[in-house]
């Protein structure tokens, strides 16, 4: 990449590794070196093991499974590093979790998600970059800039290049019926979406499918996929309604409790998920995909620290 990093740090705990790694061979710096470790009262302990006075920092850490383990060691080095004065920390969080609490929805319950931003910032973040959020909203949870970036290239390149069929691209719900559309327009397809109605939390139940999918090959897009259930349940609405093949495209694969089986016994034929969340052991399977967004985030960093523009990678 054109340009002289010499005052950027790239650091990382835990919770993807492999992804930043990746991140940093593209960008051709070091990862910088950070002893994240726990004592045996499970406490977190972070040692910045290098000079960060006065650089440009970005500690890239997804808050994924083991959820607040993860939070708490993205909490951590961002203190360590303000304290370490750092001339700028930017928090990349490819995958922003407890996102889903972004509004109340019921009486005396929480809005975890803004609960988040604030100790992200109260932690010594100057700058947010996260990957498709799930509610677009959470960006004015924080008082500092945010950068939502989307994986749509990533996804859209791999469906160009693998799905060459009269393709139909399908909603498991009216939530995502923008991103549906977004996707449907540029790969000139139909758009179906399936209705269903949520009787509690992580179960839904489909009640049928608008649009035409009868003999096409109908691709499922939605940003989280957790248990699954929702894939699940529109994958045999799709079937009963004649689609003659059937895939999934999901930035962010959680694949908590039943999902791994659930994909095995569908009839989904493909499960791609981007690396925003890594694989993770006993949450394999030979149906799920994953890409990597590693050249996305890089190329995210290098803007940034450059002050050049963002925008053109948020399509």
């Amino acid at each position: 990449m054109a340009g002289s990093l010499d005052k950027i740090r790239v650091f990382t705990g835990n919770s993807n590794v492999g992804l930043v790694k990746e991140i940093c061979d593209t960008l051709g710096i070091p990862l910088g070196r950070a002893e994240v470790k726990n004592f045996s009262d499970g406490e977190i302990c972070v040692e910045i093991q290098e000079s960060v006075r006065g650089l440009d920092i970005y500690v890239v850490q997804s808050i994924c499974p083991p959820s607040n383990d993860n939070l708490m060691e993205l909490l951590i080095m961002l203190d360590a590093l303000k304290r370490a004065s750092a001339s700028c920390i930017t928090a990349v969080i490819p995958y922003y979790g407890y996102a889903r609490q972004d509004r109340k929805v019921a009486p005396r319950t929480p809005i975890s998600a803004k609960l988040v931003a604030d100790l992200i910032e109260v932690a010594g973040a100057t700058r947010v970059v996260c990957m498709d959020l799930h509610a677009g909203q959470i960006q004015g949870f924080f008082n500092i800039p945010v950068d939502n970036l989307f994986a749509t290239p990533i996804l859209l390149g791999y469906i160009k290049d693998n799905f060459k069929d009269d393709i139909v691209v399908v909603s498991p719900d009216a939530g995502g019926v923008e991103r549906a559309r977004a996707f449907a327009k540029r790969l000139s397809s139909g758009l179906a979406i399936v209705d269903k109605r949520r009787s509690g939390p992580n179960v839904s139940e489909v009640l049928h499918v608008i649009g035409d999918v009868e003999g096409k090959l109908a691709i499922l897009l939605d940003d989280i996929v957790d248990t699954a259930g929702t894939l699940v349940n529109s994958a045999q609405a799709l079937n009963e309604h004649g689609a003659k093949e059937i895939y999934a495209c999901c930035t962010h694969g959680v694949f908590s409790g039943p999902a791994i089986e659930r994909i095995e016994d569908s009839s989904i034929k493909e499960v791609v998920v981007t690396n925003t969340i890594p694989k993770r052991p006993g949450k394999e399977s030979k149906k799920i995909t994953y890409l990597t967004v590693s050249s996305l985030l890089a190329e995210a960093i290098r803007r940034i620290h450059f002050g050049e523009s963002v925008s053109s990678l948020f399509i």
